[in-house]
């Protein structure tokens, strides 16, 4: 065989086998996504294998410009989160996910709001969802001005006293507002808890989807010092 000839067949071959190796594995990585979000548990596994990715600085979730077009048709989300709107928490990175992934609401202190409710049944509905994580996090400065503003919150700006003493009652209180740091983790832990009973009993569709076993409403904490997401209420 002249050498030329066996040169542009080996190069042809080489060529065939990275095509099938590259669309195998998108296939995989599609397959996965798909499996990921087959079933409440599937989905928090996924979650929680992220997580332990993201602690041993192994993440391995990209956004990359090829993967942008798929975004433009639809999204199913593995996972709804309600996390605080503080800038230190990020779903996407804490559970090592990409774009499309993550059905993501926030506001100060993750507190439940008819809004989020409505964006939950939405992504559970619409977008076939089956999971749902209320994302509390340590250091939060709600949470902290819940203890420490509990008998005074009228003495906050604007609408604040609303939203702190969602978070009062019940989670702080019993505190000393002298000493944020003895009640800080577990006022963060009733708080994230919370969220899952206000969840479920305010909205039917949602307590429905969890009766039968369609949907599971979880609760955690994010310690920014370790990175570890801990279940605190499933």
């Amino acid at each position: 065989m002249p050498r030329r000839h066996s040169q542009t067949v080996i190069a042809v071959a080489a060529f065939a086998v990275i095509s099938g190796v590259a669309l195998a594995f998108a296939s995989t990585e599609k397959t996965t996504i798909q499996d990921a979000r087959a079933t409440p548990q599937t989905s928090l596994k996924a979650l929680m294998d992220g997580n332990a990715r993201y602690i041993k600085g192994m993440a391995t979730s990209e956004n990359r410009p090829e993967n942008r077009p798929a975004l433009l048709t639809t999204h199913e989300p593995l996972a709804g989160i309600l996390r605080c709107s503080d800038a230190r928490v990020s779903p996407e990175i804490y559970f090592d996910q990409p774009l499309g992934a993550l059905f993501v609401t926030a506001v100060a202190g993750n507190i439940i709001t008819p809004e989020n409710i409505a964006s939950f049944e939405y992504t559970v509905g619409v977008l076939g969802t089956k999971l749902i994580v209320v994302m509390g996090h340590r250091r939060c400065g709600a949470v902290e001005t819940a203890i420490k503003m509990r008998n005074n919150t009228e003495e906050l700006p604007g609408s604040l006293p609303m939203l702190i003493d969602q978070i009062i009652v019940p989670c702080t209180l019993d505190a000393d507002p002298d000493d944020v740091e003895a009640y800080e983790h577990e006022a963060v832990i009733c708080n994230a808890n919370k969220g899952v009973t206000q969840l479920l009993a305010r909205s039917p569709m949602l307590a429905e989807a969890v009766a039968k076993g369609e949907l599971k409403v979880i609760a955690g904490v994010q310690d920014l010092k370790t990175g570890e997401f801990t279940i605190t209420s499933q």
